[in-house]
């Protein structure tokens, strides 16, 4: 009994020797518990990569050929810019209504003075630039807005100032006379449009009597909307003529045109966002061009 007893004793032995063996063999793992059975390896950063929706990539490729027109578009520019600028702390200011704003920017990165930043500052921080645009604004907000304290305070703090302004004091007088709109209703505004301009001026002068003003003029997009309003051409062109006149009458004050950049008879290309109002990317982008070819004394 005894013998017998101790034959089942080794022969478990080396059933369990043989198991060990088996166990331990190259190529072979024990079963996992299901919840480690079922977790699959961390991939690569490459195949993490190829994982990649199709849109991320496309958005990639459009952000690339952003940087490439913004090239294409300013490469006349941008290095007289960075020669001017390389040798002077700078500080710009840009205030006014939703053309400062950004409003149709598709990237939201604040219009024409984000290209402006973003081109300028491209190797290095030239030029330190705030952005006070505020959708809607006409001339007797901007005059209010700039009692605000940080408003002021960039304003003190600056060597230029942008503004764009006077488009949203049109629009009001096209819907405060909307159903018997006349041209006599234009000429009436334009009285105190240009006494809100030159209070506009002389608010930024008492701030900083040193700092450069440029007033940025703007474009008839209304004709889209009042296509029987004939005049409207002829309301924006006088607007912007009230602008180069106060400009001239104050010293280091400069009217910046852009009406021609958006009524370019030879161009096909398509300047303005899907609300046929403001500038689209590009609109911008030509709007920046000329912004810098003015800072540079470069007119073009």
């Amino acid at each position: 009994m005894k013998k017998i007893v101790i034959y089942v004793a080794l022969l478990l032995l080396v059933i369990g020797i043989a198991i060990i063996f088996i166990i331990n063999q190259p190529g072979t793992t024990p079963d996992k518990p299901l919840d480690q059975a079922e977790n699959k390896p961390e991939k690569t950063e490459q195949a993490m990569e190829a994982d990649k929706p199709k849109k991320d990539k496309e958005t990639a490729k459009d952000d690339d050929t952003e940087k490439r027109q913004i090239s294409d578009v300013l490469s006349d520019a941008v290095q007289g810019t960075v020669d001017y600028f390389s040798n002077k702390e700078t500080h710009v200011t840009a205030v006014g209504d939703s053309l400062t704003q950004g409003v149709g920017d598709s990237q939201g990165e604040g219009g024409y003075v984000g290209i402006l930043d973003r081109t300028v500052n491209e190797k290095s921080q030239l030029v330190h630039f705030d952005n006070y645009g505020v959708r809607g604004n006409r001339t007797d907000q901007l005059l209010n807005r700039l009692d605000d304290e940080a408003v002021s305070s960039a304003i003190k703090d600056s060597d230029i100032v942008l503004i764009t302004i006077g488009a949203n004091d049109i629009m009001k007088v096209v819907k405060e006379n909307i159903t018997d709109l006349s041209f006599k209703d234009f000429v009436k505004e334009r009285v105190g449009y240009e006494q809100r301009l030159r209070d506009i001026f002389n608010k930024i002068q008492e701030l900083n009597p040193n700092t450069e003003i440029y007033l940025i003029g703007f474009y008839n997009p209304f004709g889209k909307y009042f296509e029987d309003i004939d005049e409207l051409d002829t309301i924006v062109k006088e607007w912007n003529n009230i602008g180069t006149a106060i400009t001239a009458d104050y010293e280091g004050a400069t009217f910046i045109p852009i009406d021609d950049l958006f009524s370019d008879p030879d161009t096909d290309e398509e300047l303005f966002a899907d609300d046929n109002f403001h500038p689209n990317d590009l609109g911008y982008k030509r709007m920046a061009k000329r912004v810098l070819s003015y800072l540079t004394n470069n007119e073009g």
